[in-house]
């Protein structure tokens, strides 16, 4: 699969970042790709997993129909709240990984969104998928993951992903489904979550549902990912402070109807 980026561009980026910049981090911090490299990354990745039947099992967007249409109604009603700056300029496309042991969801660059069904199956409601989601999609449109990737992967390695060789591709693949964001990520994409939900119906803190379900496991099946990650009682406040700061009215759980849609996933 070709990539349509074009070598020279991704060197002068990277080369005027180095030298501006001197190797530190301003603002949101450095990132040598830009958004249409990480809409090309994306592809390439999402071409990369869906390729890959045997570790990535998905669900068959046809057979599956409703359980689709579901979800991408809670994702339309996170994009059409206004507050997400990519919602343009990325694909937003949507997949369900057919693995009940795994209760995680990540988003590519560029906005390929998937989701296993361990983590559905593990939700109560409809405002906890969309915070959850709301998730996900602030670590695309802030670019979380090419932020990273910049500060962990050499030069050489981004180049031969961005000239779309399969070997870099398959490793950087492997690298973004494990991605073990900063904690100041995880902490900004926990208040995006509430930021996305604000102007819906939803509860805008049902992000926290999946930590409240966490914390109340102790010890028992929590995701490894965790380990690295801030303390789930830290984030279940900041979603509840982040509500109360930006004032937000929403109050819909929609528990009759996500259970109607879970009813649907294989078992």
């Amino acid at each position: 699969m070709k990539s349509p980026i074009l070598k020279s561009t991704f060197i002068f980026t990277l080369l005027i970042i180095l030298v501006s910049c001197g190797g530190t981090s301003k603002g949101k911090g450095i990132n040598v790709f830009t958004v249409d490299q990480d809409k090309a990354l994306g592809a390439q990745v999402a071409h990369e997993i869906d390729s890959n039947t045997a570790q990535y099992p998905l669900l068959d967007s046809v057979q599956y129909k409703q359980v689709y249409q579901y979800l991408y109604k809670v994702r339309d009603n996170i994009l059409n709240s206004g507050k997400v700056d990519l919602k343009d300029e990325f694909t937003w496309r949507l997949r369900v990984i057919h693995d009940d042991s795994t209760l995680n969801a990540f988003c590519t660059p560029g906005g390929y969104i998937y989701i296993y069904t361990g983590i559905l199956k593990f939700l109560d409601s409809e405002d906890e998928l969309a915070g959850v989601l709301g998730h996900e999609i602030a670590h695309a449109d802030m670019r979380h993951s090419t932020r990273q990737m910049t500060t962990m992967y050499g030069f050489q390695l981004l180049q031969d992903v961005l000239l779309g060789k399969r070997e870099a591709i398959k490793q950087i693949t492997g690298a973004l489904v494990g991605l073990k964001f900063s904690r100041k990520h995880e902490e900004e994409a926990d208040e995006k979550s509430v930021v996305y939900l604000c102007p819906t119906q939803y509860n805008a803190d049902g992000g926290a549902g999946f930590f409240e379900k966490i914390q109340a496991m102790g010890g028992a099946r929590q995701p490894e990912f965790l380990s690295t990650h801030p303390d789930p009682g830290n984030r279940i406040e900041h979603f509840h402070n982040s509500k109360v700061t930006l004032g937000c009215k929403g109050d819909k759980k929609f528990e009759a109807e996500y259970a109607a849609m879970i009813a649907k996933l294989p078992k």
